[in-house]
Formats: structure tokens, C-alpha cells, sequence
């Protein structure tokens, strides 16, 4: 099992984590023992800063609406946008063809990290949508939508690389309904797919959840319910996330609320349901033992280095927590 951390490229962690230091990342990654990185390319690589043995995985660019654009159903874009300008702005281009040759683009950078993996989420939303979880989509529609997509950009996946799709809270890929889980990979037509378990994502679907104990209990009932599908979670992002009742009072005060949501206020609110914690307790090491993952990568939202390394600290820990 490699044991990772998350990290992009982005100015904010080039500079609140890195520091702009080429002897930052081997150090950050020495302290906790960790064996590399699993990195999002945001802008042209700096291979002095993200040499390439510390980089394990890439987790691919995302649009968290995108399904309505790939249909070309022009009355929603226009309902969550409010103009041709803030589509262009948001896709880069009205023309889903150029929005997929940017796919293919980011795969292109993806593959010259030479990475073991490739993540992708699985997932649709409108930013209308986010406080009332009145969905407009279904999973099987983002499933479906999905594999199109996929199927359209296989070519430039790099060979030998496993493309390992993620789980969130909206609809698409939930492991809430293993059957289209099993589609996803049983349509798309790369060969070497398999799952990205995001643990907070899954405790999201829950909003009952209390506890870290509770949080692991349920992560756990949803990875025996995949049954031998299980045996396709190749990694697992560790952090653990209780939210339920932020989400319930978002709910309750937004019911019939269908306006968008600028980025901020969108931000504001994902960063709240979530969370990106560490576990603190052995319920980390309870999923870890359960899945038994290839790539355990420990992921978390971090506003300093010194942030970082605490949280790595706590989460290893709590992995490494004898019964």
C-alpha cells in the first residue's frame, strides 16, 4: 500500500505549502513517512517543486456542473449561468468539443507525470441545487453521461494507468446503488478502471451520522454491500467529514430555493459540508483494514504547511491505532 497526501500545483498551495521551496515536498512527505503525492495539475508543471518519483497519482480537473453542457440543453445553462458569457467563462468555450479537447489536454500533462493512477469524479450538480439536494439529474443520467464522456477521451489515457473514478454526495457515483456502479465500469471502454472511495464524500450521503465510530460503521455497511465489486476500490481518500446538521438547517431554511449561487457563497458552502478532517480515532484504521487499498492517500483541505503536517500527524496516527 503507498501511503499519499494531496497536493496541486495551484498558486495557494505553491505558496502557503510549499513556499516556493524545491526542498518543501520531500520534507513534508519525510516526517510522516508518506511515500509521494497525489497531485492535481492546475497550471504548467514546475518539476523542480513536483519531482516526478513523489507523484503517484493525478487527480483530474472537474467541473462540478457540466452534465446539461455535454446534452446541449441550452435552457438550463442559461437558468444556472444567466448569460452565453458566464458559460463561455465557466467551459471555456461554448463548443463542447473544445470543453472535451480540454480534457484530453489535461490528460496529455496527466501522462507526462507518469502516474499509477488517474481520478475522476463521477458526479453532476447546479449550484440551485446545493442547499435543497432537489436534484434535476439522476445518478443513472450523470452514470450515463459519464461513460459518454469517458468514451470520448479513453484514447489519450496514458496505457498502464489505472483511471479510478470517485464517489460524492451529488448525483452520480454515490455507492448508494452498486448496479450502476458496476455499469460504469462494465461501459466505459478503457480497460483498467476501478473506484476512488472518497470516506468524508460517503459520509455525506448520511445524515445521521454523530460520530467518527458511526462515520466508519457506515463507510464499511456500504463497501460490503458492493459485494465483489469491492475488490475495484484501489484507493481510498481518508478524511472524515459530519455535516448532517449544517446540511438538514441549509435544507430547511432554503426549501423552494432555486437560485444560483455565486462562486463564493457555492464555496462556502461545500467547504462546510465538506469538511476534509482528519480521523482522530481507530475508525480510520477499522476502513483501512475493511477496503485494504493499494493507494491510502490522506486527503485534507490545508490553509498552511504547518496545517498540513498536524493533520497528516493526527490521521496517521489514528491509522496506525492499535485496537
Amino acid at each position: 500500500m503507498l501511503t499519499l497526501t494531496n497536493l496541486s500545483n495551484a498558486d495557494c498551495d505553491v505558496e502557503h505549502i510549499l513556499h516556493g521551496d524545491a526542498c518543501a515536498l520531500p520534507a513534508i512527505l519525510q516526517e510522516p513517512g508518506l511515500d509521494g503525492i497525489e497531485f492535481m495539475l492546475c497550471a504548467t508543471w514546475d518539476r523542480t517543486l513536483f519531482p516526478p518519483t513523489y507523484i503517484k497519482g493525478v487527480h483530474l480537473l472537474f467541473w462540478p456542473t457540466w452534465v446539461d453542457f455535454w446534452r446541449g440543453d441550452r435552457t438550463a445553462l442559461m437558468a444556472e449561468f444567466g448569460s452565453e458569457d458566464n458559460i463561455r467563462g465557466y467551459y471555456g468555450s461554448l463548443n463542447v468539443a473544445d470543453w472535451v479537447e480540454g480534457w484530453r489536454g489535461n490528460l496529455r500533462r496527466a501522462a507526462e507525470c507518469q502516474p499509477q493512477y488517474l481520478v475522476f469524479h463521477v458526479a453532476h450538480n447546479c449550484t440551485s441545487e446545493m442547499y435543497t439536494r432537489a436534484f434535476s439529474v439522476t445518478d443513472e443520467e450523470v452514470i450515463h453521461a459519464a461513460i459518454e464522456l469517458v468514451n470520448a477521451i479513453a484514447g489519450e489515457i496514458p496505457r498502464g494507468c489505472k483511471l479510478l473514478f470517485e464517489n460524492l454526495w451529488w448525483p452520480g457515483l454515490t455507492f448508494q446503488k452498486p448496479q450502476l456502479a458496476a455499469e460504469l465500469l462494465e461501459r466505459v471502454s478503457y480497460p483498467d478502471t476501478g473506484f476512488m472511495l472518497d470516506t468524508g464524500h460517503l459520509m455525506n450521503t448520511n445524515l445521521d451520522l454523530q460520530s467518527e465510530a458511526e462515520g466508519a460503521a457506515y463507510v464499511q455497511k456500504i463497501y460490503h454491500e458492493l459485494g465483489e465489486l469491492g475488490k475495484r476500490v484501489y484507493g481510498i481518500h481518508l478524511h472524515q467529514s459530519l455535516s448532517g446538521a449544517y446540511t438538514r438547517e441549509m435544507m430547511r431554511r432554503h426549501v423552494g430555493w432555486k437560485t444560483s449561487l455565486d462562486w463564493q457563497a457555492a464555496m462556502d458552502y461545500v467547504m462546510h459540508v465538506d469538511q476534509h478532517q482528519p480521523f482522530h480515532t481507530d475508525a480510520a484504521r477499522r476502513i483501512v483494514e475493511t477496503v485494504q487499498p493499494m493507494y491510502l492517500v490522506h486527503e485534507f483541505q490545508h490553509r498552511s504547511r504547518d496545517d498540513l503536517v498536524r493533520k497528516l500527524r493526527i490521521q496517521q496516527h489514528a491509522v496506525a491505532h492499535d485496537r
